[in-house]
């Protein structure tokens, strides 16, 4: 014997499935909408030349594998994050032995622990156009970092520190 109806079984049924898609379907859409808020159409990307889309918040410098995941970024050692990508100019994946001890312009992404996660080696269009997040501060994927201001050196005087909200 057949205790629920299947008249009071689908109308359940129905409403978790839309619920689930309204979730699926916000969750989906959120994030691209946000990203292109965040651009600029006046300002000249890589892509407006003919070149890659980045993501919002890349970086750019002189890179040069050491022996990997050790990396010299601008001068200062670094190291890959494990699972690092590196890319070449055609975007096609490049293995650190490839290019070790190559002196190349990347654009590059940092992961939450600070080391380099993805590495894009440009082209010479691409190296052509400035990059708008190249002074940002070493954490860029933290926003609450200041980029310039009064700095601590060890030698200044207590009276001379900055002050909170400074």
């Amino acid at each position: 014997m057949n205790r629920c109806s299947p008249l009071t079984t689908s109308p359940r049924l129905l409403l978790a499935a839309i619920g689930t898609l309204a979730v699926a379907a916000t969750l989906c859409w959120a994030p691209r909408a946000i990203a292109q808020s965040e651009l600029d159409p006046e300002v000249p990307t890589e892509a407006t030349l003919g070149g890659r889309n980045f993501p919002v918040g890349t970086l750019r410098g002189k890179f040069m594998v050491v022996a990997a995941p050790e990396i010299r970024l601008d001068g200062q050692p670094d190291r890959l994050s494990p699972g690092a990508r590196i890319r070449s100019a055609e975007n096609m994946v490049v293995t650190t032995g490839a290019i070790t001890g190559q002196n190349l312009l990347v654009n590059y992404t940092r992961d939450p622990a600070g080391l380099v996660r993805e590495v894009w080696i440009l082209t010479p269009t691409e190296a052509s156009v400035e990059r708008a997040s190249v002074p940002r501060p070493f954490l860029n994927f933290w926003p609450f970092v200041a980029s310039s201001g009064p700095r601590d050196d060890g030698r200044t005087p207590f009276d001379q520190l900055p002050k909170f909200g400074e």
